[in-house]
């Protein structure tokens, strides 16, 4: 059987990614688009500016903590399925970093958050004081596939730390 190409491809859900993503845009905010893109988060804003769940389906305080329900069903592009060990592991991989939001250090989660998965669907993020702009920052949250960070992340693999790469 032939290779789909460009022309004759037709994706549908449900089938394995094809191709690859190649990045031609010089702009310094091009980083931006890419991600926006290629990742998914917790939330959005609509089109009134109020957040909105993304990979979230549902959210509640326990106190300092906050609690995730994960939406079902969510694929990333590598055909992989989103669950709170996603959310948790892209939590891990950006707390490595110094400035894990350089355009605004306001949108930094506490160093010493905790977050633990009950289950595939639950995540909490137990913070060590209140954080009221939790949900706001996590439209800066980007979560990528294992496939994303097995193979290199942001530029760990090539320079020994995603520090400042993407």
């Amino acid at each position: 059987m032939a290779q789909p190409t460009q022309e004759t491809a037709t994706w549908k859900p449900g089938d394995a990614p094809v191709g690859e993503v190649r990045v031609v845009d010089p702009h310094p905010l091009n980083w931006l688009y890419v991600t926006w893109n290629t990742m998914e988060e917790p939330v959005r804003t609509d089109e009134r500016g109020e957040i909105v769940g993304a990979c979230m389906e549902d959210s509640h305080w326990e106190g300092s903590t906050l609690v995730v329900k994960v939406r079902d069903g969510v694929r990333f592009q590598d055909g992989t399925t989103l669950t709170s060990a996603s959310i948790k592991r892209a939590f891990d991989e950006v707390q490595k970093w110094v400035a894990p939001h350089p355009p605004g250090t306001y949108l930094n989660f506490h160093p010493d958050t905790a977050v633990d998965c009950p289950d595939e669907s639950t995540i909490r993020f137990n913070f060590p004081e209140p954080d009221g702009l939790a949900l706001a920052k996590f439209r800066g949250f980007h979560i990528a596939s294992d496939r994303f960070w097995d193979e290199g992340g942001f530029g760990g693999k090539v320079y020994g730390t995603s520090e400042g790469h993407w």
